[in-house]
């Protein structure tokens, strides 16, 4: 079989080689403790679309640091009692989509929640000093400033505070909930759940943001990994800051996360992927203690995994 990454026997034993912050723990609980004490303010406002079956409204809530982040939210209109709901998240710089691909979860009685990721292709803020979007190197921003800066790290919050506010709907049962989603909507998936333990399952696909430096190694911070090669260009050209650099990432590298998830994970992988190298992903699934499963796709790189979603909706009606 052709290879781009490592064996995958020796990818089921990989442990990653980013740096893990000695204070990563701490760090985590500090910013959770900050989200706890945002008041949300959520607003529902009706999306115009008539749906002889489902409700579709545009959810907004104010997260870390004061930026107002949308989302997309569907909720069944028949069915007695709370009903299962999923959390979705979007590729890199991406936006959550049309409401048309969501409506077979509302079809099962599901509510289902699409978040926009802050300052990227949606409708969420970045507040970093300007209104709006900024679009990319959110990777690298706050990289020269304190850890708790670090963009990636707001919007990990912002996950876990969109599921919290899906739990507590009243229409929803919190006790089953899940969360998908493909590359940096793979990442989000485990840092949702990670943060937000409640998570019953989570279908990540190709999940981005992970082990830095293995990326860096392979010679492929390109593409989504692009913006590191730049940022060691302007602003470390000769390297003398890497052990730094690449430590304060792993703040944000999912692969220190997915040891708290708690729920049950079902991950799709191809090992052809040149993009989120197949190392990487194995670093933050061979990390999960939880009950766990791949859906390995031995000649697909960075796309679309063929009967993935299907498969993905089969686990969700496990909820």
């Amino acid at each position: 079989m052709p290879l781009v990454d490592k064996p995958l026997e020796e990818l089921l034993r990989y442990e990653g080689r980013n740096p893990r912050p000695d204070d990563f723990d701490a760090y985590w609980d500090r910013a959770i403790a900050e989200m706890r004490a945002v008041d949300p303010q959520v607003e529902l406002v009706k999306a115009d679309l008539d749906l002889p079956f489902a409700e579709c409204y545009h959810l907004y809530f104010t997260g870390v640091r004061g930026a107002r982040i949308h989302a997309k939210y569907i909720k069944p209109k028949q069915g007695a009692g709370p009903h299962p709901a999923v959390v979705q998240f979007h590729g890199y710089t991406g936006h959550s989509g049309d409401w048309a691909d969501k409506l077979g979860y509302a079809a099962l009685g599901y509510s289902l929640f699409s978040m926009d990721c802050r300052g990227q292709g949606g409708l969420s803020e970045d507040t970093g000093g300007v209104r709006g979007t900024t679009h990319h190197g959110h990777i690298i921003r706050g990289l020269n400033d304190h850890p708790d800066q670090l963009l990636f790290r707001h919007i990990f919050l912002d996950t876990a505070q969109l599921a919290g506010i899906a739990m507590s709907m009243p229409e929803v049962d919190p006790e089953r909930v899940g969360a998908f989603g493909g590359s940096q909507g793979g990442a989000l998936t485990i840092a949702c759940a990670a943060l937000e333990p409640r998570i019953k399952r989570l279908a990540p696909v190709f999940p981005f943001l992970s082990d830095y430096r293995r990326v860096w190694e392979m010679d492929l911070a390109e593409n989504a990994y692009a913006e590191l090669r730049t940022f060691f260009r302007h602003f470390d050209p000769q390297h003398r800051r890497e052990d730094e650099i690449f430590t304060k990432l792993g703040y944000i590298d999912i692969q220190f996360l997915a040891e708290r998830i708690q729920g049950e994970v079902m991950m799709g992988v191809g090992l052809m992927d040149k993009v989120c190298p197949p190392s990487t992903q194995f670093a933050a699934y061979n990390k999960i203690t939880a009950p766990k499963s791949l859906e390995i796709y031995p000649d697909f790189g960075h796309e679309n995994l063929p009967g993935f979603s299907d498969k993905t909706m089969k686990f969700m009606q496990g909820l």
